[in-house]
Order: C-alpha cells, then structure tokens, then sequence
C-alpha cells in the first residue's frame, strides 16, 4: 500500500482534548485556516497511550482542560515521554492551559509553546506559524508565571553551574534525552548523567522536569 504523500504546505495538527466540545471546537477552529489539516482528535487518555506516531502530525495541540489533574498531567507526561523516541523531526508540542498560575506545573521538556484556552484563533494561526518556524512561543502571563523568582530557586542559584553543567541544563530543557546530549557534546553517556544527577543536587529536584522549572525560575534558563 502506498503511503499518502505529506503536504509539505500544510501544518498537520493533532488535537487532543478530554472535552469533547474542546476537540469540537479546536478542530473548527483549526479547519478555518487552509494551512492546517487536523489529522485527528484524541482524548488525553488515548493520546497517552496511544501511538501518535501513525497520525505524522507536525503539531500535537494538546488542550489540558479547566483544570490541571493528577491524570491529566500523567497523560500529558506519558506522550511527551513517547516522543523521545521519535525519530527526527518530532512534532512541535504546544499546550492549552486553564490560567497563567498552572503553567509551572504543566510545563517540561518537549514543550514548546503554552497558551492559554481562551487563545484567539488568529492567536492559534500565529502559534503554529512560529512553531513551523522552528520557534517556542509562551503567552506573556505564562512567561510571567513562569519566571516568578521563588525563594528556592533563587538559593538553589547561588551555586554556581559548571559550564558543562549549564550546556546540559539547556539541552534537558530542549528535551533531549542523555543519548542524543552525549553526542551533542561528545562525552560519554554515563558522564551526562553524572552531571543531570549534580543538576538535580544543586536545584533541589527531584526531576529533570522539575529541574528545567527550578532553573527557569531562577534565571538560569531564557524562554
């Protein structure tokens, strides 16, 4: 069987919702512009599990919901997970939030824009042009949420980073796995563990997720 060919022209869009007047909407949205073609609509839960990977999208459009649950973010987490995997190029990652406030909680590695759900559609358009662009976009009251000094990362700052320390911190805020940084910086990957496990010390984390919010808040990563 032939595979269909890939309309370079157009943005292929996933749309992930749990609501399913969310899924509705963003696919009614999305068919308004003649540059995007939604390729499918999923729920979290399918989405988590599933392989979106039969889907090719450029962009996966994940709505969260009014609310940021335990389940919700587990799903959002687990697809993230599964795009380590990918071959290049992975698809662009953008989420929709409930508030500026849940944005810390929601945001990791992979993730390359976050705006909120009451983004306008010429808001959307816009998004997925940067992101086609190779670009991360992030609403200015996300951005403020974000970089909110806390006391914790302020003092988690004060020890200063190797330089390799910080070329690694910048590339798990790409989302990159410890294979693909061992070969960015030609050093083994058991090294950059050794230095993820200090980052992990020196912030205070106890993830890399968690580590990559820490440093963002504290100044040590630029959005």
């Amino acid at each position: 069987m032939e595979e269909p060919v890939h309309d370079a022209c157009r943005w292929r869009v996933l749309a992930v919702a749990d609501d399913p007047l969310a899924r509705a909407g963003l696919g009614t949205l999305l068919s308004m512009r003649t540059e995007a073609e939604v390729v499918g609509q999923l729920t979290g839960a399918e989405a988590g599990t599933g392989d979106l990977s039969l889907y090719r999208p450029d962009v996966i459009l994940w709505d969260i919901g009014w609310e940021v649950t335990d389940n919700s973010l587990g799903c959002l987490r687990q697809a993230l997970a599964d795009l380590q995997g990918w071959a290049s190029p992975r698809p662009a990652f953008a989420v929709l939030l409930p508030d500026a406030d849940s944005a810390a909680r929601v945001w990791g590695p992979g993730i390359n824009a976050l705006l909120l759900r009451d983004t306008s559609l010429e808001q959307l358009a816009g998004m997925l042009s940067a992101l086609m662009s190779g670009l991360a976009v992030f609403d200015p009251a996300v951005v403020s949420a974000l970089i909110t000094p806390d006391p914790v990362g302020y003092e988690a700052a004060r020890e200063a980073l190797t330089p390799r320390e910080q070329e690694v911190l910048h590339l798990l805020a790409e989302g990159i796995p410890n294979k693909t940084i061992a070969y960015r910086l030609s050093i083994s990957e058991h090294t950059v563990k050794f230095h993820v496990n200090a980052l992990l010390g020196k912030l205070g984390a106890q993830s890399r997720t968690e580590a990559v919010v820490r440093a963002t808040r504290a100044g040590l990563i630029a959005l």
